[in-house]
């Protein structure tokens, strides 16, 4: 994966740009030493390292528009990191880049429960919020696989959605409003705690923006009430082909469950070891979640037993227990985990109309076996965000190279059945240079020029999202 070449000029100028970060932050919250360095060259994605020039650890907006001031006029590159679980490589560093990581803000700012509300520094991590507010009856919806882990702020870089967004929506439907410091340090608000703010929607701009125009660092979010109840279901079937299109049948008769998860016959072995679900021995599988109270359930279950019986399921189990709801979900919540325990993998995030999910799957397999790679297939089945898992060995000379190329012919598939190339996990490097298979030049320029008004500079993330080539003007300048 290509990356700029870093600036001699910065690199040269490393102990003074390290004393004058200093001057405004504690002295242990600025690390330079470079084997302290070394916890911040990567995110999730792994394939790829590079140790930053140095990473600090502001505790504060007033810190965070102090350390953006300095690198401002200082010309040196920064790279804004929530807790490190991009799997798109969003926080990878360069090597004369300043990783501003901001997991220290973790704290509640304020809590509205009239208004439905929170407010948080976003260094708190997603699951801590539901946390926050629990005891008083309500969630914050969105729910990425890794919410024990991820930060708010990643969250909103990368528009995170997770297993229940077919029902809530993602992080853009549950933002009501931020702080966000600029590259020259200046500090803004944009929307805030009502349903929607007057003149230019800032807010949905900013909102998996990547950190390209900017540090969020207090984010209001939606808090709801909880439901009554919820209730799985669990459906096994021995084609993927026919699994994909009960999603379909489901979709198209207008019931909305909360979440419909698929997990295909590789994952499905690898979470019921990891797990101890109890999941069936078939090709695919179905996690299906409705809520609301006992009646409301059971109307929408019936339903959807309905259409998933007239596909002739291998097995068609309804919890009957919070315990049992639980064990449904352990294997599902546990598949990144449990494959990551037998081999190195590269997860991607396509995203297609649901109606294409039988193609889709059965090209996936036909691809497999031409690149000569296993693939595991998990995602969020309502709304079409693919989650292909493509296994590797990345100890051997290769596999990386095949893998990606892999991966990208995958995202050209979705790409050409009318979907697109991210619904979650963001662009970052990953995808970085298959931008113009979905964007065409006029398109990219559009939103470059964006980036222009926020970081004329292009200091703020610049070496991801937009193809090298493409940036290269703006950058050099």
């Amino acid at each position: 994966m290509e990356m700029p070449a870093p600036s001699a000029s910065v690199l040269s100028r490393k102990d003074r740009i390290v004393d004058r970060l200093r001057t405004v932050l504690p002295h242990d919250a600025v690390i330079s030493d470079i084997s302290e360095t070394r916890a911040y060259e990567c995110d999730a994605l792994t394939a790829y390292r590079c140790p930053p020039l140095c990473a600090v650890l502001p505790a504060n907006t007033q810190e965070v528009a102090a350390v953006l001031k300095i690198c401002h006029e200082m010309g040196v590159p920064v790279v804004p990191r929530g807790s490190g679980t991009s799997l798109a490589g969003g926080a990878l560093p360069t090597a004369d880049s300043v990783i501003l990581g901001v997991a220290k803000m973790n704290q509640v700012i304020e809590t509205n429960y009239d208004d439905r509300y929170i407010k948080v520094q976003t260094g708190r991590t997603n699951l801590s919020v539901s946390g926050a507010v629990e005891s008083n009856g309500f969630f914050y919806a969105p729910d990425p696989s890794s919410q024990l882990a991820c930060a708010i702020a990643g969250n909103i870089a990368m528009n995170s959605g997770g297993a229940h967004c077919l029902k809530y929506g993602v992080t853009t439907n549950n933002l009501m409003g931020v702080t966000m410091v600029t590259m020259d340090g200046q500090i803004v608000e944009i929307g805030g705690a009502h349903l929607d703010a007057g003149g230019l929607d800032l807010l949905g701009l900013i909102c998996g923006s990547e950190g390209q125009l900017g540090v969020v660092t207090e984010a209001t979010l939606r808090i709801l009430h909880k439901p009554e109840g919820a209730r799985p279901v669990l459906m096994g079937y021995n084609s993927a082909e026919v699994a994909g299109q009960v999603v379909s049948d489901i979709i198209k008769a207008g019931i909305l469950p909360v979440a419909i998860e698929y997990m295909d016959e590789m994952l499905i072995g690898v979470c019921e070891e990891f797990s101890g679900a109890g999941y069936p021995k078939c090709e695919a599988l179905l996690i299906v979640e409705v809520e609301g109270s006992d009646a409301e359930i059971d109307e929408q279950l019936s339903l959807i037993k309905e259409i998933a019986g007239k596909h002739n399921p291998v097995e068609l189990r309804e919890a009957q227990s919070a315990d049992e709801a639980a064990r449904i979900w352990a294997g599902r919540k546990a598949a990144f985990s449990a494959i990551g325990k037998i081999s190195d993998y590269m997860c991607l995030d396509g995203t297609i109309p649901v109606s294409a999910l039988p193609h889709v799957l059965k090209r996936i397999g036909e691809m497999s076996k031409e690149f000569g790679l296993d693939v595991g297939n998990v995602f969020h089945a309502g709304d079409g965000n693919m989650h292909p898992l493509i296994l590797y060995d990345a100890n051997k000379p290769g596999d990386l190279e095949i893998c990606e190329e892999f991966g990208a012919e995958i995202l050209k598939l979705c790409v050409e059945v009318g979907g697109c190339l991210t619904g979650e996990h963001g662009v970052g490097i990953e995808k970085r240079d298959l931008m113009n298979v979905q964007f065409d030049p006029a398109d990219l320029e559009a939103q470059m020029a964006v980036k222009d008004v926020f970081d004329p500079a292009w200091l703020l993330n610049a070496a991801k999202v937009f193809p090298l080539e493409t940036s290269q003007s703006r950058r050099a300048a």
